[in-house]
């Protein structure tokens, strides 16, 4: 018996010893993340694009609003880059950080020749960043589309009764901060809401129209929510042509003049030190250190609070989870 209890005291001793010696690589190793991402955002988005070269800047992941990646791209406006191909991989996100990189590229455009890639999904928001450019490209199995908006809040209001707590507020008006998602939404807060997702679809409907030259027949077949499949979104004037980048270059050179050869390099829009997207390649190396990390994603716990951290009206494609 001696000899059994020491060796499980030997045991827990070791176990005690990885587990100090695997929190301080995961503490060294955020703090070595922390101090490249402080160099990083000093130094600014990368600036190789030259006059003998063509800017590839990425749109991923969801889209908030974000005036550092607006700043970037008004330096890159006013770069001596030849032309810009945006590579667009994104669900959408907020309607107001949409429209801000919208106008930007917009800005951009207005400047220099510039194509669009949409490399997996371009829906929603990110849709409408596509919808600057004169010319979509995407592969044929690329989903674009999802054309609409939602407003989204979850509602405790049942959760709260069932464990005994209730939210006192006194508050200017009924609508004032409606729904709150500590009570059942009224038929007032519900129709103000639907007026401001009307408000936002028919901006979105009227975007779309406009600039993709379509009538009201072929609006109205796009403009129901749904994604669609490259191959799908060429007949229905959601984007102009099937291919990739080097579809894209050929474009340039073909419609706006640019110079064949030119090389293709990056132009970072450097996230912000505080963006999501930072933090997430921080907490996925902690949850690699920690051997958590294929639990991580198969719960989809980092999309999800991504997801639910979006305030205001959406434009987003976002697919119910499998159970």
């Amino acid at each position: 018996m001696s000899l059994d209890s020491d060796v499980i005291v030997d045991r827990r001793r070791i176990r005690r010893k990885l587990t100090f010696w695997r929190v301080a690589a995961v503490l060294v190793t955020m703090a070595a993340v922390v101090a490249i991402g402080l160099v990083v955002n000093r130094s600014g988005p990368s600036a190789l694009a030259s006059a003998g070269s063509i800017a590839r800047i990425h749109i991923e992941g969801l889209i908030r609003s974000d005036n550092d990646r607006i700043e970037a791209l008004e330096r890159l406006e006013k770069s001596s880059a030849a032309a810009v191909i945006v590579h667009i991989n994104s669900p959408g996100g907020t309607t107001a950080g949409s429209e801000q990189l919208y106008d930007a590229l917009m800005r951009l455009k207005a400047k220099k020749p510039m194509v669009v890639v949409v490399e997996g999904l371009a829906a929603s928001g990110g849709y409408i960043a596509a919808l600057a450019s004169d010319h979509i490209v995407a592969q044929q199995t690329s989903l674009v589309g999802s054309i609409g908006v939602l407003f989204q809040i979850p509602n405790f209001s049942t959760l709260m009764k069932t464990v005994g707590v209730q939210m006192e507020e006194v508050k200017s008006s009924p609508l004032k901060a409606a729904p709150n998602g500590f009570e059942p939404t009224s038929p007032e807060a519900r129709a103000a809401l639907d007026s401001l997702v009307k408000d936002s679809y028919a901006w979105f409907r009227g975007m779309v129209q406009a600039r993709r030259g379509m009538d009201d027949a072929l609006l109205e077949k796009v403009a129901d929510g749904r994604v669609f499949t490259g191959r799908q979104a060429v007949d229905l004037k959601l984007i102009d042509q099937l291919g990739d980048e080097k579809t894209a270059v050929a474009w340039l050179v073909a419609e706006k003049k640019v110079k064949a050869n030119l090389p293709v390099r990056d132009f970072t829009l450097a996230p912000k030190f505080g963006d999501l997207t930072f933090l997430r390649a921080t907490a996925s190396i902690a949850l690699d250190a920690l051997g958590l990390n294929a639990v991580a994603q198969q719960l989809g716990i980092g999309q999800a609070l991504e997801q639910f951290s979006l305030d205001g009206m959406l434009a987003l494609w976002r697919p119910a989870a499998s159970n």
